[in-house]
């Protein structure tokens, strides 16, 4: 299909690795959390498959998560700074734990978006 929008807004947006329009998922939205990750089987634009397996992304959740995990110092140290000689560490982990959690369903929607594009990519 000609004329897709960007590889990137792809992505971001959970849209068909096909024609980059489609929606992956069912829901808009993130809540209810309980439907989360529920995926169209085709794609409601240019009727692609889009599921594939049950499970699919949690490799890339995990790496998705751990590097969420230490960039969380570019915002923690030019704020509240960071020293071996007290407890700022524990803070910071503290800090960078609650900011995973709380982000984990958009890194468990960018996981699946991710796997379907490098899935698409490989079959082709």
């Amino acid at each position: 299909m000609a004329n897709k929008p960007p590889l990137i807004f792809g992505i971001i947006g959970c849209k068909c690795p096909e024609c980059r329009k489609g929606r992956i998922f069912q829901q808009k939205g993130l809540f209810p959390l309980k439907t989360l990750l529920k995926m169209n089987d085709k794609c409601p634009n240019c009727g692609a498959k889009l599921v594939g397996e049950s499970n699919n992304g949690p490799g890339i959740n995990y790496a998705l998560t751990t590097i969420l995990l230490f960039l969380n110092i570019l915002w923690y140290y030019p704020i509240f700074g960071m020293s071996y000689l007290d407890n700022s560490i524990f803070y910071f982990l503290g800090a960078s734990v609650t900011v995973v959690i709380l982000m984990q369903p958009i890194l468990m929607r960018f996981s699946r978006s991710i796997y379907l594009y490098i899935l698409m990519a490989i079959k082709e």
